[in-house]
Parts: C-alpha cells; structure tokens; sequence
C-alpha cells in the first residue's frame, strides 16, 4: 500500500486523542493499532464527531453489586441435530467487501406445526448472477429422543445472486410466513404455500411489484408502519457498490496487501420502505416509498446520502403507540427515524443521541438490539449496538424520565471487555430465565490474515455473554464457563428460538463462511412463560406488539419484534423469564393498532397463545 498522505496521519492522530479516555495513551500504540481499528484509510475520509454536545446524566453510587452465578453453558448440537448448511462467502480472490460482511439466519416457524424452523441466506460468486444460489431452509422435526432433527427442505427458493438476509411475515394474510430476501442486487419475495409436513414456496418478486433496483440491501424486516393492518418491508443499503467500484478503492494493508476494509471509499446510501398496499381484491403489491416517508440521511455538508446501514431495529422509541427506526451504521453517524403515527419519519438520531459514541464520534456499527428494564422512574430504554475492533460495544441507556439517550457502556460493564472483539450479531435475551436480560455478541473479524499486523486481534473470535444483573447493569461471563458458544468462530449473524421445546432460549451463530453454530442453551435453571400472539389477517404474529407481564412487584415488558440482531430474525415470542415466581400474575397485550387487552393470572410456564 502507498504511504498516506500528511493529511491522513493528522487524522488518525486527530481520532486517537479523541479516544484518549478509552485506554489509547501512547501514539506509539495507536500507529500499530489504529490501522486495523479502520481509521488509516487510503481515502483520508475520517470519522465525523458531532458538533453538538453530549452531557453526561449524573450518576450515583450505589451498594456492590450482588454475587450471582455467571455458569451459562451452551452445547453444540449443529451436527447432532442434522445442520449441515456451510456458508459461500463468494470469494474467489478478488477480495471484494461484500465476501466479507457475511450472512444472517432466520428462526421461523414456515409450516404452522409449532416448531421453529430454520433458514439461512447463502453467498455466491459476486461476478456471476446466474441462478444457482438458493435459501437453505430446514424443517424442524422431532426426533426420537425428543431432540429436534432438521431436514433440509429439497424444493428451496432459488436466488439469482448474493443473499443478505431473510425477512419473514405473513404478507398476504393467509396465516403463514413468507419470505423477504434482501440481496447484493435484486431483492426477492417467496410466498410460503407449505402444508402440514412439507415446506415450499413460490417466487412472487415481480408479481407483488419488488422493486428491480440493483443495490446492496442488508437489513431487513417486516413491520406496520404507516398503521394500515397490514405489514410493510422496511430496510437498509450499506454502500453504493460494484465490482468496479470496490477494485478503484483498492483497501491495501501493509504486510498484507488488499484486504478487506472499511466502508469510507464508497458512496452512502439511503433505506427502502415497501408499502403493502391490498386492494378490494385482496391482492397485495408493494411500493416503494422510502424518501418520500422522510426515510433519508444526508451528510449535513453535502446533502449527499450518509447512511451505511448493517443493521435495524424497529420498536416505539417515543412511546406513542406507533413504531420508529433505529439504523446502526459503518463509520457514519447512526439513524433514529421518528414516526408521526401515519408512516412519515423524522430523522433525529443526533436529537435523540444514538448517533454518535460517548467520545462523540461515529463507530463502526454492526449488530442492534433494544430492550427495557425495571427502573425506579418507570422503564429504562436500552440500545446495544457491536461495533468494530478496537472499539468497544456501545449501550446508550435512556433512563426512566429522562428524553435523550447516552452510551453509559463503561458504567454498566460493557465498555473494557467489547473493546478488543469485532461484533456483528448482538441479542439481548434471558438466558438462565431469571426474569432479567442478558447479552450476548457474535464476533469475528473480517481480514483471514490480521494476526500478522496486529497480534491482538484474531479472526476466528469466541462469542461473549454479559449477564444482566438484577439492581442493573452487566457483568461479563467467563468464556470457560459459556460451554460451546466460547468456540471461536468467524461471527456474524445471531437468533434465539425455542429449538427444542423445552422453555428456554437456544441460539444460533451464522459464520461469515463454512457452517453455523447452533447451540442448545443449558443454562437455564427456572421456567418461563412463552407468549405468541394470533392477530388480525393483516399481521398474524401481531409484528410490534407490547406485552407486559406483572411478577410480584416488577413488570417486565417484551416486544414481539423478529427483526434484531445482524441481518436476522428470531421467533415472535415474548419471554419472561420467571425466576424463584410460580408465575405471572397480570399480562397485558397492546396490539399494533393501540388496542389493549389484560389478561389475570395466575398464568403458569409454558407456552401461550393469546388471540387479538
């Protein structure tokens, strides 16, 4: 690689001091390593730090936190079970950057039989878009030692180019899911026609109007947002590419040569929102309505797009009944779009201050997940999001009472142990069934080689589990102490489902290539209550609901959000984990459209179907 210019070290220099607070003393230190943590760039482009300030809430002391059990075993069952699924990132020595981004999976149930199923998005040469690439999708069976047995399907959705991920709802009404594909070009949409033992699908991409743009869709999910009944497709683009593109780039590292790399010598991009709209037929197309909605992000120097989106969050930020927008995004400022209750959106990300880190600047931004808590002033708000090595995961927290977010990482025991991992899939979920969530990290780096450049970094890297501690905050779980989800891996999707039935949450880790990671959670020691939900024809799953569940003197509250992660999707179920309680003792469901309903308990573990 050629030597970068005066200009180029002056803002690498610029973006270490910046960080100086986060352990980066030495410039010694950070002209070994900042090169790798993406901010020594043959482009010169550096990060952009907000111009408006982020004040610090105040914060007290409180009591140490209480002792509690960090065993959290997981036990690989990817073989046992019958997933023999190995992801082709593509490459075929060109190093382009999509080989390097990875896939995600998809936890759904395709055949109505109660059993999650699996599917998983394959790669595919990126200089051939000839059909041969297709979804592998795997039917749950039970097995005869009650283990669950997935059989891979032998009709699957054929693909004409490299998939993303896998976006699954019921589009059409008729009680089961299909399937939004998003792509490194044409986007695609299957319809489920499965019955009873068989799961297949029909291609409906032209007739339900997808749009032919040729673009780079990453995240994607189902969701009613404009408050019509029915389900809409919101999604992100990373990056205006091409092959040509990526090769005028030419991302080089010293010792190594062109190397995958970060997204800054490239284009931004802006959403896409595919709006349902079924006529008195019942026939259902789609049309795109992204920057008309206010679904755009422009760089406030140029009013060029900014957006480098990865991944998407959908959930009521302002509680009022409708859902917004959260887009993490590579390198640039990360997106809040406000809904206004009839699908017009609002930017306000800077406003609302998710954009930036603690320090001010924009990370590398991969893997979102939301999730809210017991607080004293009512509900705190929690937005975790992985970011690149070198730089730790972010939690910006918006406690009870308050208007704004702030990345309180480091207070809550996030912050020193994320800081050397490269995370794409982010959950929060609760593993051990304590009535308290957990987080967990798929990580893995992007360059084969980064040992011989930077030995603390690997590109095989374990995952991380943080469990949530009951007074708040988080507290790192040993990697010999998480079974089989320490082995480490190339990490890139991650989703949580119920796989064997048995109450608790097991998760599955998708790789950048070769096969997933799917593991049975042995960690839990208690029982939950599971709940689905049974809408209306338009949103059968009830996509956006809120479900609050009332045990003893705490109120735990759950969305049914499938869209999370990095480029993936869990069940729609609500967990509550219910600890030393027999039970819940209260449950109240609002539905998408605002509609309330409360339901008296006792209400005892297991699973639960409640009907709108």
């Amino acid at each position: 690689m050629s030597d970068p210019s005066a200009r180029d070290r002056d803002a690498v220099i610029g973006v270490a001091l910046r960080r100086s607070l986060f352990g980066f003393a030495a410039i010694g230190v950070v002209a070994g390593g900042v090169l790798l943590a993406r901010t020594l760039l043959t482009s010169g482009e550096e990060r952009v730090a907000s111009d408006e300030g982020v004040e610090a809430p105040e914060t007290t002391t409180g009591p140490a936190p209480e002792v509690v059990d960090l065993l959290m075993p997981f036990t690989d069952r990817t073989a046992a079970w019958g997933v023999d699924f190995k992801r082709d990132d593509g490459a075929r020595g060109a190093k382009l950057l999509p080989e390097s981004i990875g896939g995600g999976v998809t936890i759904v149930d395709l055949d109505g039989d109660e059993r999650p199923d699996l599917v998983f998005p394959d790669g595919g040469d990126l200089l051939d878009a000839a059909p041969g690439e297709r979804l592998v999708v795997y039917r749950n069976v039970a097995g005869p030692d009650g283990e669950p047995r997935f059989e891979r399907i032998d009709e699957p959705p054929l693909l004409a180019g490299h998939a993303m991920s896998v976006a699954a709802g019921d589009v059409d009404g008729d009680g089961d899911r299909d399937l939004f594909v998003s792509m490194v070009g044409r986007d695609r949409l299957f319809l489920n026609d499965s019955e009873p033992g068989r799961i297949r699908f029909r291609d409906a991409t032209d007739a339900m109007g997808i749009p032919d743009t040729e673009a780079w869709s990453t995240a994607a999910g189902f969701a009613d947002l404009d408050r019509d009944g029915d389900l809409d497709v919101i999604g992100l683009r990373y990056v205006d590419w091409s092959p040509e593109i990526d090769a005028a780039v030419d991302f080089r590292l010293d010792g190594i040569g062109r190397a995958y790399g970060p997204p800054t010598g490239f284009a931004g991009t802006t959403p896409f929102l595919l709006l349902n709209e079924r006529d008195a037929s019942g026939s259902v197309r789609f049309t795109e309505a992204g920057e008309a909605r206010g679904l755009r992000q422009s760089n406030q120097d140029t009013g060029l797009p900014e957006g480098k989106g990865l991944a998407l969050a959908v959930v009521d930020l302002d509680d009022d009944g409708d859902l917004d927008v959260i887009a993490a995004n590579d390198t640039t400022a990360n997106a809040a779009w406000i809904n206004d209750g009839r699908g017009f959106f609002e930017e306000r990300g800077r406003r609302l201050g998710v954009a930036f880190d603690r320090s001010g600047a924009a990370t590398g931004a991969m893997g979102i997940d939301v999730a809210t808590r017991p607080a004293r002033d009512g509900v705190d708000t929690l937005v975790a999001i992985g970011n690149f090595a070198n730089e730790p995961s972010s939690l910006f927290i918006r406690r009870g009472g308050e208007a704004a977010f702030f990345d309180d990482a480091a207070a809550e025991g996030v912050s020193g142990a994320t800081r050397r991992a490269l995370t794409f899939g982010l959950l929060f979920t609760d593993l051990d069934l304590d009535g308290v969530e957990d987080l967990v990290q798929a990580n893995g780096h992007l360059e084969a080689e980064i040992t011989v450049i930077q030995s603390s970094q690997s590109y095989r890297q374990s995952a991380q589990v943080f469990r949530g501690l009951p007074r708040g905050g988080f507290r790192e779980v040993p990697k010999d102490s998480i079974g089989d989800l320490g082995i480490p891996m190339i990490g890139r999707g991650l989703a949580s489902g119920d796989l064997d039935l048995d109450g608790d949450l097991d998760l599955v880790l998708a790789q950048v290539s070769g096969p997933p990671l799917v593991l049975r959670n042995d960690a839990s020691t208690g029982a939950a209550v599971q709940v689905r939900l049974d809408g209306p024809e338009g949103n059968r799953d009830g996509i956006g609901a809120v479900v609050s569940a009332t045990i003893g003197d705490r109120v735990l509250v759950r969305s049914i959000m499938p869209t999370r992660s990095y480029l993936s999707q869990v069940e729609p179920v609500a967990v509550f984990g219910l600890g030393e309680a027999s039970g819940v003792d209260r449950l109240e469901i609002r539905w998408p459209d605002g509609e309330v309903r409360s339901i008296e308990g006792p209400i005892v573990a297991g699973r639960h179907r409640f009907t709108r």
